[in-house]
């Protein structure tokens, strides 16, 4: 039981992490201090956790991983139109 508390705060956590740089991201519109190749690695990554996810039918991974991409990916996007 503590370890699926544990889990999902992880998941929680990490997932939200994205989130004040994405609004940072949309409010300033300045990308120029992100790392182009970090965010593109990390955007592939997360994609193959949540393909892994549905592989298994593993509800949270799937979860965290379609919050992260889209968080993740809107970064990547904002970068790649704005340098």
């Amino acid at each position: 039981m503590i370890q699926d508390i544990f889990g999902a705060l992880a998941a929680i956590l990490t997932t939200l992490s994205f989130l004040p740089q994405v609004l940072h991201t949309l409010k300033t519109r300045d990308t120029r201090s992100l790392s182009l190749g970090m965010y593109s690695i990390f955007t592939a990554g997360v994609a193959c956790w949540l393909v892994y996810g549905i592989m298994l039918g593993a509800w949270p991974i799937i979860a965290a991983n379609v919050v992260t991409l889209l968080l993740a990916g809107t970064v990547l996007i904002m970068k790649l139109r704005h340098g």
